[in-house]
């Protein structure tokens, strides 16, 4: 983006695995990049900056995030005419074990950087990462939200419209971990500061992005790496949590060029969608991630084998919520409340060409509270001009070719 050519540009978070991937987008335009990094215990380099060849390009300047003097000596030394903040404890089943830790980073880091840059009254365009998690629970159906009522559980704001699907940025924000609590905290005080005192702050609200070096705990990675292991022979058969969850997984490239796109296009104090504008279910994400690595799928049945599908990767583009988009007949059958995957059906076998591969349910990998499907409206981020490139398949192939090594598999 030629925009960006010449621009000095800060990233929190430049370490982890949005960031690495903004960092040598934005080095590939031409931009001066630094990055806030926590000096770690072992003094060891950070490997995302290294695996993608950059760690002696960018300039990295040590800084916490919940010290806001750290940040403040950062700002001073980068001069930032750019700040992207990804910095984050992002990881959702961490924030329910250790909620403290999310707050303090997420919600006073935030607090800090913004304080900071008011303070020494910087000018600098600052996109927030924010999460399609901010939306929580959202309603797809009449029959979902009567299940909730019964269970006792409130819903609030009461729905204005059903399925509130594809998601606006307008749609009720319901979060459903102190993760995605956080990240409203920070969304909203970005705004805040555009409206108290006109900092030039922009909200993206990005919905699941993955790709090559996604951390092992996301499901994704750790789908695409317990599928490698199986083609290695190093397992027997693959462990998750909540099969039906539904996602609008996208390309972690295609979300760098949103970024990139709303820090020279997006208007100040507004908030902006990123995703595919496709839903799939987990358990389609796992039988893809199969049938890439060479199997071929004839079924899928519970342990017990009172459910199944035949031909459960056969693509379908039918219209769903308004809009068509690609997906399995297993996700199909699954939007349509036809079957469901519970605790009590233990797993399910995979039948193909090879032989029978289990899919065993593992309780300790089911959220308190779930956010059951996610599927992203981003035609007003698309009026600036964004577009996915990538299919589902893009990024399963790129998670299982990053495990083709052995040392990634350990």
């Amino acid at each position: 983006m030629k925009e960006l050519e010449d621009s000095r540009i800060l990233i929190t978070g430049i370490t982890g695995f949005v960031g690495s991937h903004l960092a040598k987008k934005l080095l590939d335009t031409g931009s001066e990049v630094y990055g806030i990094i926590r000096r770690r215990a072992d003094w060891s380099n950070p490997q995302n900056l290294i695996d993608k060849g950059i760690y002696d390009d960018v300039s990295l300047l040590e800084g916490d995030l919940v010290d806001i003097s750290s940040i403040a000596r950062a700002l001073d030394v980068s001069q930032p005419e750019i700040v992207f903040h990804l910095g984050a404890q992002s990881f959702v089943p961490q924030s329910f074990l250790n909620p403290l830790e999310t707050m303090q980073i997420n919600c006073i880091g935030t607090l800090n950087l913004l304080e900071a840059i008011r303070i020494k009254n910087l000018d600098p365009i600052v996109v927030f990462a924010g999460s399609s998690e901010e939306y929580g629970l959202v309603i797809s159906s009449e029959r979902q939200l009567e299940e909730i009522k019964n269970s006792g559980k409130a819903v609030f704001p009461e729905p204005e419209r059903i399925p509130e699907l594809p998601i606006k940025e307008s749609n009720p924000l319901r979060p459903m971990s102190p993760y995605a609590v956080s990240k409203v905290y920070g969304d909203f005080l970005f705004r805040n500061y555009h409206h108290s005192y006109g900092l030039r702050t922009i909200v993206s609200r990005a919905f699941n992005h993955e790709g090559a070096g996604r951390g092992k705990m996301f499901v994704t990675a750790n789908v695409a790496l317990q599928v490698m292991q199986i083609k290695f022979g190093e397992v027997d058969r693959i462990r998750v949590g909540n099969v039906n969850a539904f996602r609008d997984w996208s390309h972690v490239n295609d979300i760098v060029n949103g970024y990139c796109l709303l820090a020279i296009k997006g208007k100040y104090g507004e908030v902006y969608n990123q995703g595919s504008m496709r839903t799939n279910s987990v358990i389609s994400y796992i039988l893809l991630a199969l049938e890439v690595a060479g199997y071929k799928i004839k079924r899928i049945e519970t342990f017990n084998g009172d459910k199944k599908i035949e031909a459960p990767t056969q693509i379908s583009d039918s219209k769903f919520f308004g809009i068509k988009f690609e997906k399995t007949i297993v996700d199909e059958i699954l939007l349509k409340d036809e079957i469901r995957f519970d605790p009590q059906d233990k797993g399910i076998f995979v039948i193909t060409d090879a032989g029978k591969i289990p899919i065993e349910f593992d309780l300790k990998r089911f959220r308190p509270a779930e956010v059951p499907i996610l599927l992203s409206d981003t035609s007003k981020i698309q009026k600036l001009g964004f577009r996915t490139e990538h299919s589902l398949k893009d990024i399963i192939r790129d998670q299982l070719n990053y495990y083709l090594d052995a040392k990634r598999r350990g």
